[in-house]
């Protein structure tokens, strides 16, 4: 059923236990996430990016498809817009029936950060969103999740305050497009924001984190874990899989149902490392 993304997230955060949410990027993402959910009896957030939308061509049909496979499922599934940084995209999300808008204007200057997302939010308060970011340089896609970067605890309380979000995006040693699992995550600063934010920390680029280590930085305070290379290593490997053992095959259906069969084997072993504690 499709669900409020904040219904998901708070439940989580009142069990001190965390909800995962995977990036879609074809319609099969999405069916294999659902497939998860079901099989291990958990609610997820599917999300799709800005880049997701840019790749379909505009977000109406990939989101219509989306919340009808939330609609139908026997699972809680919420749809969520990740990393928004275009401020049309952003104002399409109440009529995409998103429950919650990632608006990422970390790539500013820290004042114009504040104030974007202060817009942001107030806009997507008053469409009844849920809503997340992150910081600038301390907190950034493309600077926050690198080596040795991290999030100040107080710049990050004070961010908040400032901009009135639902959710922040820490950096505590994750990094975005992994395809090994070796990072290791600053779990005493993970307590540290968690004792100094009043809202629920989320981790991203969790596909790089050793499933022990996500469950430590669940323990110690994160409450929405993004997922999203992980399903791409798995549905890529079915593809050349499939069509390395059998080249005549021209029919997608094929080689994309051994994909999507994959990525829902992933996305419920993930599922379960997240959300069962």
């Amino acid at each position: 059923m499709l669900t409020p993304t904040a219904e998901l997230v708070h439940a989580a955060q009142a069990a001190n236990s965390a909800v995962a949410a995977f990036n879609v990027i074809t319609v099969e993402h999405a069916e294999a996430i659902a497939e998860a959910a079901e099989t291990t009896g958990h609610p997820v957030i599917l999300q799709l990016s800005q880049n997701a939308v840019a790749y379909h061509r505009g977000a109406a049909a990939i989101a219509a498809a989306c919340r009808e496979i939330a609609r139908t499922s026997t699972a809680a599934l919420a749809l969520h817009l990740d990393h928004v940084e275009d401020v049309e995209l952003l104002h399409q999300a109440a009529d995409l029936g998103v429950g919650s808008v990632m608006f990422d204007a970390s790539t500013l200057p820290e004042r114009e950060n504040i104030a974007a997302t202060r817009a942001a939010a107030d806009w997507a308060h008053r469409h009844g969103l849920w809503v997340e970011a992150e910081l600038g340089e301390i907190g950034g896609k493309s600077s926050a999740h690198t080596p040795g970067v991290r999030t100040d605890p107080a710049e990050a309380s004070r961010f908040v305050a400032a901009t009135g979000v639902d959710g922040l995006a820490v950096a505590v040693g994750s990094s975005h497009a992994m395809v090994q699992r070796r990072a290791e995550l600053d779990l005493e600063l993970i307590d540290r924001l968690h004792a100094a934010v009043l809202v629920p920390l989320v981790l991203h680029g969790s596909s790089g984190v050793p499933d022990e280590t996500l469950r430590a930085a669940v323990s110690h305070g994160m409450v929405k874990i993004n997922v999203g290379t992980l399903l791409n290593i798995a549905f890529t490997g079915a593809v050349r899989a499939a069509l390395t053992q059998r080249p005549e095959l021209v029919d997608p259906r094929r080689y994309l149902g051994p994909a999507r069969t994959a990525t829902a084997e992933v996305v419920a072993q993930a599922i379960r490392v997240i959300s069962e504690l």
